[in-house]
């Protein structure tokens, strides 16, 4: 583990009685980083995070959070932020009470006008939580995770119930944590948020880490497409490989986008073939996923 590895996850494994439900896990987060932790359902995920965050006990191998065993409360807890997918606060506490609550709990010193100023909750600090709509709720949940400015801070779901405006300026918030040099582990079924704001993502499926890497580096497994269909038969037979369906759509697949569409226009330009319905677009995060869905 170096000096700039904020999480070490080295062959972490967890069982729920016969279920073996992450099997020789490894991975890192470095310092400063936003690592997306993504999965499909039951990849093992949820519990590695609780594992990271000090919550569960590994069956075996080490999970190492600042150098130290995140269930070393009193060495870690001080320094991560922890947002869940549902919070527990107490119906009774006003949003004031809530995190100031969280901030003698985990340890931590700051301003509470501050962190709910920055989740635009400042004009509910004397509202009870039981009154708080959920899309309020989960802005608290943010709250209470970013309050003291921790090093490394856990969202799990963080936009979940969240309108627009509300998902952007929690964006902006995390934008400014990651520029103070906070650490982000995320996650999320919201894939365009990982593909726009992750500097790595690893995904897990049936409890081990099936790829990691950078945006571009997962999205250049799987080729980009285009997609078109023809006014009347193809003049001359079309220069590039594909594949036609029963409405007359042509599907091309390819690993080089730019070269394969600008052979395709100028076939369609000298022939005067007429494309309809063109579409051309590079792989998404979201098609490695469902490939990694169908394993």
């Amino acid at each position: 583990m170096t000096s700039t590895t904020v999480i070490d996850v080295d062959r972490l494994n967890l069982s729920y009685g016969g279920f073996h439900a992450v099997k020789d896990l490894s991975f890192h987060v470095q310092k400063g980083e936003l690592y997306a932790l993504l999965g499909t359902n039951g990849a093992g995920k949820t519990s590695t995070l609780e594992t990271a965050e000090g919550h569960r006990a590994a069956d075996s191998g080490t999970v190492r959070v600042f150098g130290r065993s995140p269930r070393d409360r009193r060495a870690v807890r001080s320094r991560m932020g922890i947002m869940l997918q549902e919070s527990g606060f107490s119906p009774d506490l006003t949003v004031k009470e809530s995190v100031q609550l969280i901030g003698t709990l985990s340890r931590r010193t700051d301003r509470v006008e501050r962190v709910l100023d920055i989740v635009d909750l400042k004009s509910k600090s004397d509202t009870k939580v039981s009154q708080l709509s959920g899309g309020e709720k989960r802005r608290l949940d943010f709250a209470t995770a970013v309050y003291g400015q921790p090093e490394l801070i856990f969202l799990d779901e963080p936009t979940t119930g969240l309108d627009i405006q509300s998902r952007d300026a929690l964006w902006q918030a995390v934008d400014k944590l990651r520029e103070d040099g906070s650490t982000i582990v995320l996650t999320t079924h919201y894939l365009e948020e990982a593909q726009q704001h992750a500097d790595r993502i690893g995904l897990m499926h049936k409890g081990t880490l099936h790829q990691e890497g950078t945006v571009s580096e997962l999205t250049r497994t799987l080729p980009a497409t285009i997609r078109f269909s023809l006014a009347a038969p193809a003049p001359e037979p079309l220069p590039l490989l594909l594949r036609s369906d029963d409405r007359g759509k042509f599907l091309i697949e390819t690993f080089d986008l730019p070269h394969d569409l600008y052979t395709l226009l100028g076939w369609a330009h000298t022939h005067g073939a007429e494309l309809r319905e063109l579409e051309a677009g590079p792989t998404r995060l979201d098609d490695v996923f469902r490939a990694i869905s169908a394993d």
